[in-house]
């Protein structure tokens, strides 16, 4: 499929077309990541559960949307990508009906958990996969990863507030009923949409490979989850996933040297500047769904706001994404990436620093927004360049695993954030509230100096 672009760089009218529902599928995934957070009471009053199951449920969701993902990519070339993106929609869609419906925790982290997360790995590859063969000119595909990017930053910003709206004026279970309904327009606004290369069905796909990265990173994150039940099962999962992710690099090693092609191809991470750009897309997410879901709960749990309440209080974080994503093109011209990335960083940790030096010992809810609108600006300034960066800089025949590979670490970013900084908070909250909250933001602090320290690193002008 030819690209067609105005004088001015931009693509077609009908290139642009097809940009929407594949920013819209970004948005409604990552609209599913943080929307549960501001019904942690509803939910846990109607289905007689407790917060903790309720953040089991959300971090399940984002694992097994990690864990899949490199899969899910990698079945793109052999199925194609219109293939796989329309069979994650349909089991996305389903399983959104069922958390909708579900009696008890156990179905809800059936549909929601399992169901969504599935779909999601197989429909967020071809998305950035598309929008890298779709649109060839460097500038075009610049916009398209921005709008795909800008979408999916608005949609873990703006799911709070959109959840908590829904949730106030109807239910918890019409949140599952709304994406749904997203799902349908992404189907009908993508039944035009073709794939711009056949699929290969006799591409290999290594199952082995597949089974080894799946079980390792489960069993990493419920290591993390166990921490605050059992130190002993929480170091034992830790090895055991340390071991299986060891034996899945052995493996990707030995296919590879007897001609084999294994899951992921070593040379995906031949790249310096993409392994930086990895890190600070990981960091990033990590921040964004760690700092939703503890000032989420902070506000149902220990304040004891409802569902509309905490989603307005998150307006500022929207707001402040939304704004830095608009300017984020005009700052491209003039900035390089690099600079975009550690301005947002710097902003980001400093928002992060004003929650915990205005929150804490103040009982005003006025004192949440500045910080949430200073982490909003600072990653509306970073998500797009990041995915840029990574991936530009590899060409068409290694799309599918980069694509696979770099949302499968922001998905794991937003996995460690929900259960690394939930489970600090999730420990105290009874006990030592505001000291429980003071770590668990400390901890996303410290996650955004790592993800500084990446992109201080990145060259300032990016490979080709």
């Amino acid at each position: 499929m030819a690209e067609h672009t105005t004088s001015s760089g931009r693509p077609s009218k009908a290139l642009r077309r097809y940009l929407v529902p594949l920013a819209l599928a970004q948005f409604i995934c990552s609209f599913a990541g943080s929307n549960m957070n501001v019904m942690i009471n509803d939910i846990s009053a109607d289905l007689d559960t407790s917060v903790q199951g309720v953040q089991v449920a959300i971090t399940v969701f984002l694992l097994v949307m990690a864990a899949l993902m490199i899969p899910g990519g990698k079945l793109t070339d052999k199925y194609g990508r219109m293939r796989c993106f329309r069979a994650g929609l349909t089991i996305y869609g389903i399983g959104a009906l069922l958390s909708a419906v579900s009696p008890g925790l156990g179905v809800l982290i059936l549909g929601n958990s399992i169901l969504e997360g599935v779909g999601t790995a197989l429909l967020i590859p071809p998305v950035y996969i598309l929008a890298t063969l779709l649109f060839t000119e460097v500038t075009s595909r610049a916009r398209a990863f921005g709008a795909i990017s800008a979408m999916g930053g608005v949609g873990g910003a703006a799911g709070p507030l959109i959840g908590g709206l829904i949730t106030w004026a109807i239910s918890w279970r019409a949140a599952f009923v709304f994406q749904a309904l997203v799902i349908a327009v992404i189907v009908w606004l993508s039944r035009d949409l073709r794939d711009p290369l056949p699929p290969n069905p006799d591409r290999p796909f290594d199952v082995r490979g597949a089974v080894l990265s799946a079980t390792g990173l489960t069993a990493l994150v419920m290591g993390i989850l166990a921490a605050d039940d059992s130190t002993v099962l929480m170091v034992g999962l830790l090895i055991v996933g340390a071991v299986l992710l060891a034996g899945f690099v052995l493996s990707n090693r030995a296919k590879e040297r007897s001609g084999e092609e294994p899951l992921l191809s070593t040379a995906v991470f031949g790249s310096r500047t993409a392994n930086l750009g990895l890190v600070t897309q990981g960091v990033q997410w990590l921040m964004l769904l760690g700092t939703s879901f503890v000032v989420a709960t902070y506000l149902q749990v220990v304040r004891g706001y409802d569902a509309i309440e905490t989603g307005l209080i998150f307006t500022a974080a929207t707001a402040g994404l939304l704004a830095s994503s608009l300017a984020a093109e005009r700052l491209a011209r003039r900035r390089s990436q690099r600079t975009l990335v550690v301005a947002g960083f710097v902003l980001t940790i400093t928002g992060v620093g004003v929650l915990l030096a205005l929150v804490i010992g103040s009982p005003s809810v006025w004192a949440f927004a500045p910080g949430l609108l200073v982490i909003g600006l600072g990653l509306g300034l970073m998500l797009t360049p990041s995915v840029n960066v990574v991936q530009s800089s590899f060409g068409e025949s290694l799309q599918g695993e980069i694509s696979g590979l770099s949302r499968s670490v922001s998905n794991l970013g937003s996995t460690l954030g929900t259960a690394i900084a939930g489970t600090v908070l999730v420990a105290g909250l009874t006990a030592t509230p505001d000291r429980a909250y003071g770590l668990a933001m400390a901890v996303l602090a410290a996650a955004g100096l790592i993800g500084l320290l990446a992109a201080l690193r990145l060259p300032r002008t990016p490979a080709p």
